[in-house]
């Protein structure tokens, strides 16, 4: 009698077992595949773009690897596709083949496109001259930017960019990037020379320029004084897909694809409609 009861206590707890097993395995295997198949819907276009490319058997390793970037930068595009995108471009293109320059990835219309045009006291972008007026050939918005060199003298990198740069009715206002730390000098009185270099560029053109920088950079030392500018911002992080509410301007990739350039290019988010993007731009007066 006694040997029955446990062989009846060892079934019910190798059921329990039993029982708590499948339990655990389909409260796991369950969530699991709502995940999957809710990350397959949501990134499908890249899925779709990357599958459809890596099994080329002619693709180049090269070519593959790129593919990797398109499929992200189609997918943030895809999901924005009420959105105004651009790019912005330097001497580090080369030479750009502007009569072809119309589409990233074949796909997504530009409608705007950014030049460097100097650096510092006194370097000028060695391309500038050609990619300005590239740009205007081919009928696009465009705008000019000055790359800030915090530990040379604000008010010869203004009259830099002004000698070097003049706007037309239509054009977007100029840009100040600012990417370095100062070695030679405290935060804050970068942000005096910031202030000089805006002010000046601002009473020259009479526009109010935009500023650009990276997200955190912005975030962590520039927000609280400059937040009055329109905002041009550097974010690369995969798992941003929203530009944020500050943002006028989002650099999501450095590694875009357009035909007529031959390397890779930076591509952007205006984040409201062309209307706005026009408003925004040098006036007709």
């Amino acid at each position: 009698m006694a040997r029955a009861k446990k062989k009846v206590v060892k079934r019910t707890i190798k059921s329990d077992v039993q029982e708590r097993n499948r339990y655990l395995f389909w409260s796991i295997i369950i969530p699991f595949f709502i995940i999957l198949l809710y990350g397959i819907w949501h990134y499908r276009s890249a899925l779709f773009y990357y599958t459809q490319t890596i099994f080329d058997s002619s693709s180049t390793a090269v070519e593959k690897e790129r593919n990797k970037y398109d499929a992200r930068n189609v997918f943030l595009m895809t999901i924005h596709s009420n959105k105004i995108f651009g790019i912005d471009v330097s001497q580090y293109q080369s030479v750009i083949k502007w009569e072809d320059v119309s589409l990233i990835n074949d796909r997504f219309v530009i409608d705007y496109v950014f030049v460097r045009a100097t650096m510092g006291e006194s370097k000028k972008d060695i391309r500038f001259k050609e990619n300005w007026e590239g740009v205007r050939s081919i009928n696009k918005i465009r705008g000019a930017y000055h790359y800030f060199r915090p530990n040379e003298n604000s008010i010869k990198q203004a009259e830099n960019f002004i000698k070097t740069v003049r706007l037309r009715p239509g054009d977007l206002p100029p840009v100040l990037d600012i990417e370095e730390h100062p070695k030679r000098q405290s935060m804050d009185s970068l942000k005096m020379g910031l202030k000089r270099w805006l002010n000046l560029v601002e009473k020259h053109y009479k526009v109010r320029p935009i500023l650009y920088s990276g997200d955190k950079y912005y975030s962590d030392f520039l927000e609280k004084e400059f937040s009055d500018y329109p905002l041009w911002i550097a974010n690369y992080n995969f798992w941003v897909e929203e530009p944020k509410g500050h943002w006028d301007f989002w650099q999501f990739s450095e590694k875009g694809s357009v035909k007529g350039i031959l390397g890779y290019v930076d591509l952007n988010i205006y984040q409201r409609t062309m209307e706005d993007l026009e408003a925004l731009c040098v006036p007709y007066n």
